[in-house]
């Protein structure tokens, strides 16, 4: 192209231009105040294309976590230390969204950030009353204010009105209202209508009504001298003009009015959701969880009983799992805050010796390899295995009883040999292979103590394998955020799941819900006291001990029960019906003719007055009686033990008699307890 011509080409663009921003002929200024004003906006959004307020602010939320409804579980404030969490505009009651936008910024929806109606309007006012009368900020404005606040001079609002048009560029009207919602100042340090609305009302910013919602549009407008704790009247009076202006403008009827208008501010602030504050406080914030957040409460709550009956180092974790989908539905990790039992500290995840409780997962694996049957005759004697010598957790020895009985009353000895006949290196890849693997000590070897609980598990992992019971025999890890697919791996056949939680399935023994499979189980050293049971619906478990590893005090072998049984007396859920099995479960189907004896004391022992002796027989046929000089003793007729204590020294004649005739006597002496007189009176004697 010649100079020449791009010369004329320049010329023209020059001549276009002149005529563009400076028109001649008819109406000519009324066609440059037009032509100027349309080159101004494009200069102003130009310039604010290039000034979006710095949005860091609304990344500074603390964690919010929610239940599997989409309910709020747990809050914890930000590293500012302030309540404030993403609130979008669907998490809002729409009551709320409509007032706001009709009393703060009725023209929202189309004006570019700033409205210039009202400035001119808010100018015209202000030059006729000499004095500010009305504001022009729209809620994009005040957006603007709230990721940046500073002094109310005329470069801060210019600045303010350049972003506030730049956040119309850069983001849809629902976005800023997000802002808005997330931003606004409720009071102290509550920040957002989410925070808000729970501490304010204890409810969720969907729920919110007329009152609640005028409230909280009110707060944000003046949140130190409107607060209703310091300041009742003038708060008071704001919200009821709020409310009144919304009936006027067609947002709630008559009646809404006179019903919000009845209703009493708030009085004071709500505690903040905190439910499983251990899970929640390790989960990405705005997780929508497995938790049942009503369950979880209930759950929370029986823990919290508990507690208050137990040592102050003692500790609590109890969890449900839905069998369906092998969701954690509540979960009690421990007392959150309380130092002395190490409350911050998850004991779901801890792990701890089981005790009993892989029992019913050896009887089921030893029920299929066909090395027992649940009728099967086992014995419960003093015995050894080489220098491994197990006895029962009350020292108290059954005789012969049916597998069924061995694993009903937990007896340690047919435990043992039964892992001995199946082999504990078998048992313990079984475990792994399902998923969940025991921990032994380094360079240890799985051994016999595996079945007494001789190495360690979490409670979450032991869980699982029960709600595999639960699921004929297939175990799958428990989660907890929704959605989460585990992979599943079969341990048990479903015939020996069956027969395992036909075992199980019997009354508790202090009372509660019927048709639950449960078992117990207690660590050596009375460390861990065991609770886990199962219906058709769920599984929970129950786990009290001292997160230290202490022993707790007493005899709490059978304390964790009765919290177990309140657990599923809460719980939905239809009871387990016993399955018929392959051979008899009862008692009373045990061979006939199996003789009958007084295991101890023995023969020729001599007893002390005043010390409690435990009289065991073996063999015979339930039920038993015992008799003592010919008068019946107290005693349960399905046990073969009784305890008795010597009353006076002397000669006693004991005489039992079972269901088949059958009867023994032993003759028995009673001595005087060793004291201070005796020494005396023996050396005079001699």
């Amino acid at each position: 192209m010649s100079g020449r011509k791009t010369d004329r080409i320049f010329s023209s663009i020059l001549r276009g231009g002149r005529r563009c921003l400076w028109p001649r002929g008819r109406y000519a200024w009324w066609r440059r105040c037009g032509h100027w004003l349309l080159l101004s906006i494009i200069l102003v959004a130009v310039i604010a294309w290039f000034m979006p307020p710095d949005t860091q602010t609304l990344k500074q939320e603390g964690r919010i976590i929610y239940d599997r409804h989409g309910h709020v579980l747990s809050m914890f404030l930000n590293h500012q230390q302030q309540w404030a969490f993403a609130t979008p505009a669907k998490r809002v009651s729409p009551v709320l969204i409509q007032m706001l936008i009709a009393i703060e910024d009725q023209n929202f929806a189309w004006d570019p950030g700033v409205d210039p109606f009202a400035i001119i309007r808010a100018a015209g006012q202000m030059i006729m009353a000499g004095h500010v009368v009305s504001g022009a900020s729209t809620l994009t404005m005040q957006v603007t204010r709230m990721l940046h606040p500073a002094p109310r001079t005329l470069p801060v609002k210019i600045v303010e009105a350049l972003q506030a048009i730049s956040l119309y560029e850069h983001y849809s009207k629902s976005a800023v209202l997000g802002m808005w919602l997330s931003l606004a100042p409720e009071g102290g340090n509550i920040q957002g209508i989410e925070a808000a609305a729970h501490a304010w009302f204890n409810q969720s910013p969907r729920t919110l009504g007329p009152a609640q919602a005028a409230f909280l549009v009110m707060m944000v407008r003046n949140p130190n001298r409107l607060n209703p704790l310091t300041h009742p009247r003038a708060a008071l009076a704001t919200r009821n003009q709020i409310l009144r202006e919304a009936q006027r403008r067609g947002i709630i009827s008559r009646a809404a009015l006179e019903r919000a208008l009845a209703t009493a501010l708030p009085q004071r602030l709500y505690p903040m959701p905190l439910l499983s504050p251990q899970v929640a406080s390790t989960l990405p914030s705005g997780t929508r969880s497995t938790i049942d957040a009503p369950m979880d409460r209930a759950v929370a709550d029986i823990a919290q009983h508990a507690l208050q009956q137990m040592a102050p180092s003692e500790s609590i974790a109890i969890v449900v799992v839905s069998l369906k989908t092998k969701g954690i539905r509540a979960i009690y990790s421990g007392d959150w805050g309380n130092v002395q039992r190490d409350g911050f500290v998850d004991m779901t995840r801890a792990i701890r010796s089981p005790g009993s409780a892989l029992k019913p997962f050896l009887y089921g694996l030893g029920f299929e390899a066909g090395i027992i049957r649940p009728s099967t005759n086992v014995a419960d004697f003093p015995s050894n295995f080489g220098a491994y010598e197990p006895n029962d957790y009350n020292d108290r020895y059954m005789g012969v009883v049916t597998a069924t009985t061995a694993l009903r009353r937990s007896l340690n000895v047919p435990a043992v040999d039964l892992i001995e006949a199946y082999g504990p290196l078998r048992f313990a890849a079984h475990l792994r292979a399902a998923g969940t693997p025991l921990l032994l000590p380094y360079g240890a070897d799985p051994a016999l103590p595996l079945a007494l609980g001789g190495a360690g598990i979490s409670m979450r992992r032991l869980l699982a394998l029960y709600a595999g019971l639960a699921n004929d025999g297939v175990v799958e890890r428990l989660h907890l955020i929704a959605g989460q697919q585990r992979r599943a791996r079969r341990l048990l056949s479903p015939y020996a799941a069956q027969d395992v939680t036909a075992i199980l399935n019997r009354p508790f023994p202090f009372g509660g819900p019927g048709g639950i499979a449960w078992k117990t189980g207690t660590s050596a050293g009375n460390r861990d006291d065991w609770a886990i049971g199962y219906n058709h619906r769920y599984a929970a478990a129950v786990w009290i001990g001292q997160p230290n590893g202490a022993a707790l005090p007493g005899d709490t072998a059978l304390a964790a029960i009765p919290i177990l049984a309140k657990v599923f007396s809460i719980l939905p859920g239809q009871p387990i019906e016993i399955h018929p099995t392959s051979c008899s479960l009862t008692l009373q189907r045990q061979p006939m003719g199996t003789l009958l004896e007084i295991a101890s004391p023995a023969s020729g022992s001599q007893l002390t007055v005043g010390e409690p002796v435990s009289i065991r027989i073996i063999g015979g046929n339930r039920p038993f009686h015992f008799l003592l000089d010919g008068r019946p003793l107290a005693s349960n007729p399905a046990l073969r033990s009784v305890d008795w204590t010597p009353a006076v020294a002397g000669f006693y004649q004991l005489s039992v008699l079972d269901a088949s005739g059958q009867l023994v006597k032993r003759a028995l002496r009673a001595v005087p307890p060793i004291s201070a007189a005796n020494v005396e009176w023996s050396n005079n004697v001699h």
